[in-house]
């Protein structure tokens, strides 16, 4: 499922063995994964970045480093390539979830790449379902995800309202026992 590029291949392979156990059932195309320094989105540095047309995630180094922060980071880069393969109807149920908690004026979120763009959303860019509403909701699944599969119970950047929490679980539980997950 993965190719691990060189340098540091064999700690790659078993940072990521490690993660596949608390994940669902996946199955799709190869996914290279590499290891990079100083990773940029062009404006600032990030920890990782997925590349989906290329099927690559690439990873700054230092990441490694810290098991809990790359597993956490691993699952969210990879639901991007879940999200791509997701289908309307599920993704549209994610958003009309992501909805309902806005006009319940739910605040925080499940990672900061959701929550930095949920801070700068106004009613016309959910309303208009704008290009950054449907990133933000993209991100959002993404980050849901690394909080449910990642398999840590804290971190500073969950700051979502647990009742909020437990709808997205829900969610996601009914979603991933529904068929196996396409990457």
């Amino acid at each position: 499922m993965f190719v691990f590029e060189a340098p540091l291949a064999k700690l790659l392979e078993t940072r990521v063995h490690v993660v596949m156990i608390r994940l669902p059932p996946l199955s799709g195309r190869r996914i290279r994964i590499e290891v990079s320094r100083q990773l940029s989105d062009g404006l600032r540095e990030v920890h990782a970045g997925s590349f989906v047309r290329e099927r690559r995630i690439a990873f700054d180094r230092d990441l490694l480093y810290k098991r809990r922060e790359f597993a956490r980071i691993f699952v969210h880069e990879l639901f991007h390539f879940v999200w791509v393969r997701l289908g309307n109807p599920d993704r549209r149920s994610y958003e009309r979830m992501v909805l309902n908690e806005i006009e319940q004026r739910a605040r925080g979120e499940l990672g900061w790449s959701a929550e930095w763009r949920k801070q700068a959303l106004s009613r016309r860019h959910w309303k208009m379902r704008h290009r950054r509403w449907r990133e933000y909701v993209c991100e959002s699944f993404c980050d849901s995800a690394a909080w449910m599969f990642a398999g840590l119970a804290r971190h500073p950047e969950f700051t979502l309202a647990g009742r909020y929490r437990e709808r997205r679980r829900r969610w996601f539980q009914r979603w991933a026992g529904s068929s196996q997950i396409s990457i």
